[in-house]
């Protein structure tokens, strides 16, 4: 049996909530883990400048060639000056909340930067995807960033999870792939 949430209060009650709101709630089911992207760019007055910027949209591609897209909302100020530039998928260990949040507007966390060949990452990350550019597309109030990975790598450790609204662990229960080989 499926159950459908609607609204149950007329727009003029102070307990309407729209449909967007149960939507979002009901994407929020899902959990996935947290990256932050990070690209030069520049700042307000055209001097050199890293940015990043805390997603939960992230997903593998193809393989071959190797892609990755992310999936950042129009209205964020790093929107525009991700277009056409190449850009580093960080994914965050358990211990690093706070440096999502960090990304996410809320500045709490020292900054480390590592030096890639085509786009800056984070140091300490539990795993990380340089790209290029690969494609571009509209997805409706976001846009989606297809970048072709150029290198790559990982370390072991717990990843930072987000359900419901909240942060949580996905701990790291068994070897991945590479015990198979």
């Amino acid at each position: 049996m499926m159950m459908t949430m609607t609204p149950g209060f007329s727009p003029e009650s102070k307990l309407y909530r729209p449909l967007a709101h149960f939507f979002r709630g009901s994407l929020g089911r899902f959990a996935t883990g947290v990256a932050i992207v990070t690209f030069d760019g520049v700042d307000d007055d055209g001097a050199p400048k890293r940015h990043g910027i805390t997603v939960n949209s992230f997903t593998s591609v193809s393989m071959d060639p190797p892609l990755v897209l992310v999936s950042i909302q129009r209205t964020v100020r790093t929107h525009a000056m991700l277009a056409s530039r190449p850009f580093t998928v960080n994914i965050l260990g358990a211990e690093q909340q706070a440096l999502a949040l960090h990304f996410a507007g809320r500045p709490q966390a020292e900054t480390v930067w590592e030096e890639g060949d085509h786009a800056p990452r984070l140091a300490g990350v539990l795993s990380w995807f340089e790209c290029t550019p690969w494609a571009e597309y509209d997805g409706g109030d976001h846009t989606l960033f297809v970048g072709e990975v150029q290198d790559f790598d990982y370390r072991s450790g717990d990843a930072l999870g987000f359900v419901n609204g909240q942060f949580t662990t996905i701990h790291e229960s068994v070897s991945g792939h590479e015990s198979l080989f």
